[in-house]
This record gives C-alpha cells, structure tokens and sequence, in this order.
C-alpha cells in the first residue's frame, strides 16, 4: 500500500506530466502557422529533448546490447511516428480533435488483444471501447459528413496506431527474455529520443527548413509572441519534462491511477487551445470529448492483472514493465 506522502507527490508529478504533453500541441501549431512544416516542428522536438537528455546515454548504454530491438521501435513509433503524425494533424484540424482522436488507442489496443492475441476482454473494457468510438463520432460530427479535413483525421488515426505500437513493445520490455531485468524507463526514453531523431532526421530533412522563423514572432491566438517561446516550450516542457514527470509518476501510484490522470491531457489541449488559439468546441463535440475521455477511464479501469501480459484494456504498461508510463505524445 503506498503511503499518502508517495501518494501526494506521484499525483503531481502525473498531473504535472499531463498538463506538459496537453501543451505540447497549443504551443507547436503558432510554429506550424508562422512557416515551419509540420515534421521539422517534430524533428526539433525530438532532436531538441534527445540533446537536452544526451548526457545521459553513456549511463544506460548497456541497453544499446541488452534491447536494441526495443530501442529501435520505440523510436520510431512512440516517438517519430506518434509525434509526426499527431503535429501533421494539428495542422489541418483543431487540437483537441487531433488528441482526442489519438484516444481511440485504447479501442486499438484492445482489439490487438483479442483478434491478433486472441485472449478474452472483459465487458467493461468492451463497454470502454463503445463509448469511446461513439464519442469520437460525435466529435467528428459524423453526421455532417466529417466536418473536419478527412486526412487531418486520418493522420490523428496514425498518431493513435503508433500509439498501439508502444503498447505492444511495452509488453515486450519485461524482462529480457531470459530472465534479465526490465529495461530502465530513462534509459529507454533517453535512446527512444535518439533513434527518433535519427529517422526525422532522414525523414523531414531539416536542413531545408526556414529556422529563420524562429527569430522572428509567432501568432498565439491573436496574440504575437517571439516564435522562439513555443519551440523552448516544446522541447523543455512538453518532452523533457512532460516525459521524466511521467516516469517518476508510475513509479510511486499503480498504473491504472496513473493512467487515468493522463486522461486529463486530452483537457488540457482541448481548453488551452480554447484559450489561447481561439479554437471552440460545440456542444456535441464537448458531449463526445466527454464520453472518450469515461472510456478511455473504464478500459483503463478494467485492465488485467499485471503478470497477465499485454495491456488489454488500459493505456499503461504494467508496473513490473517499468517503461514509461505515457504513450510519447502527442
């Protein structure tokens, strides 16, 4: 049983992790608008926070033998994948669309487990999927005929299918396979963030980028602010903390508590870009940000136990996994 102190500062540090990833979108989309593509915005997100994290690499360096795969698939799909696809959607549809849409992750998830796996989910956790995707319905405002820009959407629906990709290879951490120790989260975070840079790298070509944009200024909501802001922002805030803050927070509550504060990033990007880009929800689409966020909370809830393998109904990695307990986000 955690104690109330381990308790009181594992919630803050979980609530601190989420309100950093549900800014990361609000503060990289005035870059996006002032010039900069979508994936050089990603790329000096990632390529910033690996930096910022380098000195730490030559501490868990043995990971680099013990758990190369994990390493490289982490990189590209919890870090590159994820962030690419969700910034490219920021760019065509609202913020808290774009998130929103990412938290079909669970549904995904779960359908991984019982179609590929073929293990059993229980009905709350199917209860959790339902709502979810009809509450995504009401966001999208489906019966408008997807009101919103349909590769915008498609591109939020990648960002949640790399997410899927972190799940699984959270499984796969473990332990080595032949009774080794759980990969180190930081460790895993630290070269996650380099192999990421390393496919942006060949990927968005940041060379051919206007880093001039950042010397000058950026449109926050109607409000100018120098460009350079948002990107420390994005770097310092939105990764490098938001990422340690939700390590340190997994350690000291269960994951399934963990888990469910995260569920309030997908507020926190939705009211910050309400009020600071202007970006209004209707009422429908705040009905179903509403019922996402109650089934993501249910699958979350009604996870398995942890030495029951793959997360099949939640959004976390189990304790004994000791990976990090945020998917990259967005």
């Amino acid at each position: 049983m955690l104690d109330s102190q381990t308790r009181s500062a594992g919630l803050t540090l979980a609530l601190v992790s989420a309100f950093a990833f549900g800014g990361s979108g609000v503060a990289a989309k005035p870059l996006i608008e002032a010039g900069l593509d979508p994936l050089h915005v990603v790329w000096l997100r990632v390529a910033g926070a690996a930096l910022v994290m380098l000195p730490l690499a030559r501490r868990h360096r043995g990971l680099l033998r013990s758990r190369p795969v994990l390493l490289a698939g982490f990189g590209l799909f919890a870090v590159a994948g994820v962030q690419a696809c969700y910034f490219a959607a920021i760019a065509r549809i609202p913020v808290g669309v774009a998130l929103l849409v990412e938290y079909l992750a669970p549904a995904l998830v779960l359908g991984w487990v019982r179609f590929v796996q073929r293990r059993h989910v229980t009905r709350a956790a199917a209860l959790g999927v339902v709502l979810a995707v009809g509450g995504l319905a009401c966001v999208v405002e489906i019966w408008s005929g997807l009101r919103f820009d349909a590769v915008g959407l498609l591109l939020a629906l990648g960002a949640a299918c790399c997410q899927v990709g972190y799940f699984v290879l959270s499984d796969h951490g473990t332990d080595g396979g032949d009774g080794a120790d759980a990969a180190d989260p930081v460790g895993v975070i630290v070269y996650g963030l380099l192999a990421g840079a390393a496919v942006l790298t060949a990927v968005a070509r940041p060379w051919e980028a206007d880093w001039s944009v950042l010397a000058g200024r950026a449109d926050l909501g109607g409000t100018t602010v120098p460009a350079i802001l948002p990107a420390v922002w994005v770097v310092l805030v939105a990764t490098v903390l938001a990422y340690l803050t939700g390590v340190l927070s997994i350690r000291r509550l269960s994951p399934q508590v963990a888990g469910v504060v995260a569920c309030l990033e997908a507020v926190v990007a939705t009211v910050l870009a309400w009020v600071l880009l202007r970006e209004h929800l209707s009422a429908a689409q705040l009905l179903g940000g509403s019922l996402v966020l109650a089934g993501a909370f249910i699958a979350q809830r009604s996870a398995p136990r942890p030495d029951a393998g793959p997360v099949a109904g939640g959004t976390r990695p189990s304790r004994r996994s000791r990976l990090p307990s945020r998917r990259p986000a967005s």
